[in-house]
């Protein structure tokens, strides 16, 4: 938790000085060497959840931020591997109970 809150700490002071995007990453990682792309998008999450935090420039910043790091194909290539979602495959009980089309 104390990693978490440093680069959420970082995250903000960040956004309040007003850099965004790359600038705001490369200025989190240097405050946070040990941080992942997926410990930012969690800090990120936090800092747009707490109420103390209500400059919207703040949380466009920090949101935006968040969404890219998310949808980025790097951010599951922290060193965990995940099993595949079970959900994603189809099922083979499923296919069988769907009409034959001719």
């Amino acid at each position: 938790m104390k990693e978490k809150k440093r680069v959420y700490e970082a995250l903000v002071d960040g956004a309040m000085e007003g850099l965004t995007d790359d600038a705001l990453y490369d200025f989190v990682k240097a405050r946070c060497p040990k941080a992942t792309s997926k410990k930012i998008v969690r800090a990120s999450l936090l800092a747009l959840m707490d109420r103390h935090l209500r400059d919207r420039n703040i949380l466009d910043v920090i949101y935006a931020l968040a969404i890219k790091h998310r949808l980025d194909d790097g951010v599951l290539d922290d060193g965990e591997d995940e099993e595949p979602d079970e959900r994603t495959q189809p099922s083979q009980a499923a296919n069988q109970n769907l009409p034959q089309l001719s």
